[in-house]
């Protein structure tokens, strides 16, 4: 990693401004809010995966003492889907089910009682008729002839089909002239990869409390990735003015992409304003597996064309995601990501987002990208093998540069995708014998990274420390970053900058945090009022040097002459400007906001060595390297955490993590228990390498760095699997007995 010396705080590693709050235990989270009087809320599920809701029933839950309010889909309004991205409607059945339950563990009612026992109690006592339904649990179940209807009579986007379908919608990209492409080719490879449901595995529960006032203004606490989409989410839902709605992030307990939407917020808030009292609603774990929005099972088809020489010349890819209850998977990420990292003349890719009865998918770190590189990174590690090429050497050979167009239309500008490969190349990791039943396998990992809206505001104080003002949630250290860069360039220290992750009613209005955008977006607001800020410092200064603004320069944190002026003054550090604030006009603040353009796409490439067990078919990863473009590392220890927690996910999702279903469609693993995912022992140290190519769109360079790290382990560990085993598995998790099926299918003769 360079650190270019012309920055003082950029790149350095200074203490985290929120540590001392969460190593004491002073930092409040999702769960630890309460106040007076305050109500517990719960929620009743649907026992069926799919089914009609003939009647409910909840009289006798109202009637029991204590039991202050009862809802159901009949207490919120009827809303249109609406004009952005989501579509309301959906929303609103997710949050509570109307005419149908379409997964199992669908919320159907909610009640509101002075005891969290006593809420359980009066669920019980609400009666409802079911109409059971055939389940519909894979992609091949809701694709198959005849197989039964989540959503009858809706027509499914851009995608033309006689008859009722799950298939909710259709992608297609593509260049140049497939067939040509492959005629050209010398070597043509065509596989299926499948992967399986797998949730985001964050330690906090989702949880929320709501309050209303008798003026019918509403508080809510929430652990969230956004609290503006909270409130919009929550108005629109309730047909609520979203002026009187205030929405208070609290610190959050991981999110990967997992709180980016709303459960149980519309209804505590719909239960307090029933009641008049607070309402609190904390999930347990099991609701979180059960109703909360994992990641997608896919299935992916890809075919390459190369020449000899291992160019390639086509490629082909059919994406099929399910959705799950409601449509939007993130397959058209998935066929935006899956060909990017390479120049490929000739490509046609095509995509399905596809319905069926488990809970609505949502995002989960760079959602739909790790389980097209499972895939195509697989091919690819094919291809190196049939043409006995080196596996980074075939990826040099065919790895995109600047100016290269992507298939959805973007040209690259400057990316580090080479500089990953070849710091690859030269690291000891890849260079180190391996031992007998060991394997290794590498992977590229791409990621496109976002922008959107983002606001900040900066107070100074009269001593001259600045209160940072965003509404971003930290959930990866976006409030040190960003102190970080507003310390850069006001010139003073660190700890004299002050992050605060602010409510809906004090925090300019900024979008969620997720795409990876918060230190890019949300940092270039704050660079921009921090410029504000100095300029009105030098105004400042002009103003008791009395002379014109243009005579004065900054540098370093103090305002000086500058060298034309022929000014003989001493310099006014910003303490000392702050001091004089009431003497010289006032209170000094600063904003900015804007719609970030250019986040500058990720790129990183991953070294996975294995050991496989032949008798029991347990996968042991040895060593694991993470090699990424992170653009600018505001601070370096943050990149690398994400890098290594990207891994980790990455890692538990190649080998261990998956929903069990059983054949009615009810989860069989809903607990961390047997929801397996990688703890400590488990896992190797992970090593990381940072590569800085900076984006030209960022005046620091910053590229987002939290969605690429997951992308690239589910094929590193599947091309360490098939190093060491000559197996190539094709199906996700590598799960001891799948494996073990796969070994004695070789051992027979046959092929997987």
């Amino acid at each position: 990693m360079t650190n270019e010396s012309k920055y003082r705080f950029v790149g350095t590693r200074p203490l985290r401004h929120d540590g001392v709050d969460k190593v004491t235990g002073r930092a409040q989270f999702g769960a630890d809010f309460a106040l007076p009087d305050m109500l517990w809320g719960r929620t009743l599920r649907s026992p069926h995966a799919h089914a009609r809701i003939l009647r409910m029933d909840t009289h006798r839950a109202r009637a029991l003492p204590g039991v202050a309010a009862v809802v159901t889909a009949a207490d919120l309004p009827e809303v249109e889907p609406g004009p952005g991205p989501v579509n309301l409607r959906d929303l609103s059945c997710n949050v509570l089910a109307r005419n149908k339950v379409l997964y199992h563990g669908h919320a159907l009612a909610a009640v509101a009682a002075t005891t969290e026992a006593l809420a359980a109690e009066a669920l019980e006592l609400i009666e409802v008729e079911y109409e059971p339904l055939p389940p519909v649990l894979s992609l091949d179940d809701a694709l198959a002839p005849g197989a039964a209807i989540l959503h009858e009579g809706r027509a499914p986007k851009r995608y033309k089909v006689s008859g009722p379908t799950n298939v909710a919608a259709r992608c297609e990209f593509s260049r140049g002239d497939l067939t040509r492409g492959f005629a050209e080719a010398d070597l043509l490879l065509k596989r299926s990869f499948r992967t399986q449901t797998v949730h985001q595995g964050y330690i906090e529960p989702h949880a929320v409390l709501a309050q209303t006032g008798a003026d019918g203004r509403s508080t809510l606490w929430c652990c969230t990735q956004g609290a503006f989409m909270v409130r919009h989410y929550c108005s629109a839902l309730l047909g609520l003015d979203s002026a009187k709605l205030r929405v208070v992030p609290s610190e959050i307990g991981g999110g990967f992409g997992g709180k980016t939407t709303v459960y149980q917020e519309p209804v505590a808030l719909l239960l307090s304003r029933v009641s008049g009292r607070p309402v609190k609603m904390v999930m347990s774990r099991e609701e979180v597996f059960r109703a909360t929005g994992p990641g997608c099972a896919t299935r992916v088809e890809v075919k390459l064309g190369a020449r000899r020489d291992g160019t390639l010349t086509a490629a082909r890819a059919s994406l099929w995601y399910e959705a799950g209850a409601f449509p939007g998977s993130p397959v058209e990420p998935g066929a935006m990501c899956i060909f990017a990292p390479y120049r490929i003349e000739n490509l046609f890719i095509e995509g399905f987002d596809v319905c069926c009865n488990k809970p609505k998918t949502t995002a989960y770190r760079a959602p739909g990208a790790p389980q097209a590189a499972f895939a195509m990174e697989s091919l690819l590690d094919e291809l190196a093998q049939v043409l006995k090429l080196d596996p980074l050497e075939l990826r040099s050979r065919n790895a995109a540069q600047k100016g290269d167009q992507l298939a959805y239309g973007p040209r690259f500008k400057e990316i580090g995708l080479t500089e990953t490969l070849s710091k690859a190349r030269e690291h000891p990791h890849y260079k180190a014998p391996l031992e007998a039943g060991c394997g290794r396998g590498v992977a590229v990992g791409f990621w496109f990274n976002a922008g959107m809206n983002s606001s900040a505001t900066l107070h100074l104080g009269g001593d001259g420390g600045v209160s940072l003002v965003t509404g971003n949630p930290d959930i990866g250290g976006s409030r040190a970053s960003l102190a970080m860069l507003c310390a850069e360039e006001l010139g003073i220290e660190v700890e004299r900058v002050r992050p605060v992750v602010a409510d809906t009613d004090t925090a300019p209005y900024t979008d969620l945090t997720g795409g990876s955008r918060v230190t890019f977006a949300t940092g270039m607001a704050v660079v921009e009022a921090s410029r504000k800020l100095v300029a009105e410092l030098c105004a400042r200064a002009a103003r008791i040097w009395d002379c014109e603004p243009a005579q004065v320069t900054f540098h370093e944190g103090r305002c000086l002459p500058t060298a034309a002026s022929g000014l003989d003054h001493s310099p006014l550090s910003v303490a000392e400007l702050a001091a004089r604030m009431a003497q010289t006009g006032g209170p000094i603040n600063a904003q900015a906001q804007l719609t970030a353009r250019g986040p500058g796409p990720g790129f990183a490439t991953h070294i996975c060595d294995v050991r496989v067990d032949p008798e029991t078919g347990r996968v042991e990863v040895l060593r694991y390297t993470a090699i990424q473009d992170a653009g600018r590392a505001i601070h370096p220890s943050y990149v690398e955490g994400q890098m290594q927690g990207g891994a980790a996910q990455g890692i538990g999702w190649a080998l261990n993590e998956e929903y069990l279903y059983d054949e009615n469609g009810a989860l069989e693993n809903a607990g961390f228990l047997d929801y397996r995912i990688p703890v400590a022992s488990d896992l190797p140290m992970i090593d990381t390498v940072l590569v800085e190519v900076p984006n030209p769109t960022h005046p620091y360079g910053v590229r987002g760095v939290g969605e690429t790290p997951i992308v690239a382990p589910l094929a590193a560990v599947a091309n360490a699997v098939r190093a060491a085993t000559g197996v190539r598995m094709t199906e996700l998790p590598i799960s001891p007995p799948r494996l073990l099926a796969a070994l004695g299918l070789k051992q027979n003769g046959g092929a997987r």
